[in-house]
């Protein structure tokens, strides 16, 4: 992929030239034996800046959230999750196989779920229908649809009735900070209202690998030895840890620049005859296209030569991601590539 428009995800980032000079002083503490100096600051870090009490350093998303229903599958024996969360349809089976919770899911709209349906899905107890809900979980920003937001509002609603039913909610937010940028606000307001927050430093933030997961002092010490369980045991991994304490310092602030671009090129594929877009404007990083006559794998390798990498998730849908790699003649190019593809 050297020298394309890489759209394929903001995964395919590469560090700061800051990230590299932190990774090159890092400190090389054995982080499963007697810690890590700079992995402890970054975990310090992110609990201050979110408003928790401790925050586990792990290896990926996935990892954060398996860690998470893990440790709240001890109280019954389901997880309710919108129909459309990566957690239920990307992760690998982490809640079922792993955690041994029935995964319950609620049909939802733009990432927020049906509220009436959520309240009479969520268990406080034991019933002849089912085991207690261990936790409810939202994603935010939302991967499926479109990198939508939801609002403070909701995200109380939710936590209200998990609260309600003894149940925990976790907050799945791979783009956290891109959500909090689309509200403006700071992270710490969505944060607040999950007992378990994920968050991906590999993602728009840039950093070369790495999640953390953040909770109470007793849900992170719990979490800290499953992760050792589940394989996640890290040796010297202040090389990935510094370069994610620069992300965490200095590119939340730019995200917006990411939003504002993915917004232009919307603008200017909202008249293209060869793809659908969504008729509501973009509020993050990310562009899902619909290929109603089913060549959307064709387009993507069209594309290629034209030095425009897109991923085809399926013969009738593309997605776009936009991240710091992408600046305005990017924008122009692609935009200008899409206008060309061929009938």
């Amino acid at each position: 992929m050297t020298g394309m428009i890489d759209l394929r995800s903001d995964t395919v980032t590469r560090p700061t030239d800051a990230m590299w000079d932190a990774m090159r002083e890092a400190t090389l503490g054995d982080d499963t034996l007697e810690g890590d100096a700079t992995v402890q600051a970054l975990e310090q870090e992110a609990a201050a800046l979110l408003g928790k009490e401790d925050a586990l350093f792990v290896c990926s998303g996935t990892m954060g959230n398996v860690l998470a229903t893990l440790v709240h599958a001890t109280r019954g024996g389901e997880a309710v999750l919108d129909q459309h969360a990566h957690m239920a349809n990307s992760e690998g089976g982490g809640v079922s196989r792993l955690a041994g919770l029935f995964c319950r899911t609620i049909a939802s709209h733009r990432g927020e779920m049906d509220l009436d349906l959520l309240s009479d899905n969520v268990r406080g107890g034991y019933s002849r229908y089912g085991e207690p809900t261990a936790m409810v979980a939202i994603e935010t920003s939302h991967n499926a649809a479109g990198g939508c937001v939801q609002g403070l509002e909701y995200f109380s609603r939710v936590a209200g009735v998990a609260r309600e039913r003894g149940a925990a909610l976790h907050l799945d937010g791979a783009r956290l900070f891109n959500a909090a940028a689309a509200l403006g606000v700071e992270a710490r307001e969505i944060a607040l209202y999950g007992d378990s927050v994920t968050f991906c430093l590999s993602k728009g933030l840039s950093a070369p690998m790495g999640s953390v997961l953040l909770g109470s002092r007793e849900f992170i010490e719990r979490a800290r030895t499953l992760r050792r369980t589940i394989g996640g045991g890290l040796r010297q991994a202040g090389i990935m840890a510094a370069a994610g304490l620069v992300a965490l310092r200095t590119m939340p602030a730019k995200l917006a620049d990411d939003h504002r671009r993915t917004l232009m090129l919307w603008e200017r594929l909202r008249e293209n005859t060869r793809v659908e877009i969504d008729r509501v404007a973009p509020q993050t990083n990310i562009l899902r296209l619909a290929v109603p006559d089913g060549r959307a794998e064709n387009h993507a390798r069209w594309l290629a030569t034209q030095g425009v990498a897109v991923r085809a998730s399926s013969p009738q849908a593309m997605r776009l991601v936009i991240h710091r790699h992408i600046d305005d003649t990017a924008i122009d190019t692609v935009s200008n590539a899409f206008e060309a593809l061929p009938g």
